[in-house]
């Protein structure tokens, strides 16, 4: 398993190489890339492809690979709303974590890489639909791992996260081995999480995005962003 501890970034459309390589000047070394899914907001995604992976890897970024597939029933956004999951949550999270896997090793990320699956903020204290929920990251992150790569979850850390933790408390199995939680507005730090317990996902399991919508310029190109600190595994390329 490959790790790292630093500073990182997501942004929604996989950059160019040009803006990747000016883009070293800065802080970070981690990026995030939004590979696939049906939740997915950029869908076309122009440069991304095996040969940007081994590149960008090649210039010494370290990949956070995220997944945007179904969501919850009660999903907050509206604009999620459209790709809410079915009737049959555990069928549909295998079928989209084979789908996962498969696009991951399209793009070169090799087994024991983490594919982090991101389910947006939701009502998770709506038993029916937690209960649908979470029946669909049960079954995504079992069957990622029978494959071979490493479950992670992103989501908002006063709604999935909590919900994840709270699972975690009652002994459910087949949870996420990753933990990628959003809080903004907030001073980064992977350890003091209110949402989560000292010794949940640890060590070198979390990562905190506690930024979004930044506009930085490094070398010259402006990007929008979200910020991110993280210990945790990254892709293997290649």
């Amino acid at each position: 398993m490959r790790t790292f501890q630093g500073w990182g970034f997501d942004i929604c459309r996989a950059q160019s190489l040009d803006t990747m390589g000016r883009w070293r000047s800065s802080g970070y070394r981690a990026v995030g890339v939004y590979f696939g899914g049906r939740g997915r907001a950029c869908q076309t995604q122009t440069a991304l492809n095996k040969s940007w992976m081994q590149k960008v890897d090649g210039m010494g970024w370290r990949v956070l690979p995220v997944y945007v597939g179904s969501q919850s029933p009660c999903v907050r956004s509206k604009h999620k709303k459209k790709v809410r999951m079915g009737r049959y949550p555990w069928q549909q999270g295998v079928s989209e974590a084979r789908d996962a896997v498969s696009r991951a090793r399209a793009l070169l990320i090799g087994v024991q890489s983490p594919l982090y699956l991101d389910m947006e903020a939701y009502d998770y204290r709506q038993r029916k639909c937690a209960d649908a929920t979470l029946s669909f990251v049960r079954a995504w992150s079992r069957e990622v791992r029978r494959q071979g790569y490493l479950p992670g979850f992103y989501s908002s850390a006063d709604s999935g996260v909590r919900h994840m933790e709270a699972a975690r408390r009652a002994g459910v199995r087949d949870l996420p081995s990753v933990m990628w939680f959003a809080r903004w507005h907030t001073k980064p730090r992977l350890y003091r999480e209110p949402a989560l317990a000292g010794n949940a996902w640890h060590p070198q399991r979390r990562i905190h995005q506690y930024a979004g919508n930044v506009k930085e310029r490094h070398g010259g190109r402006t990007l929008v962003i979200d910020r991110n600190l993280l210990h945790a595994p990254v892709a293997r390329i290649g």
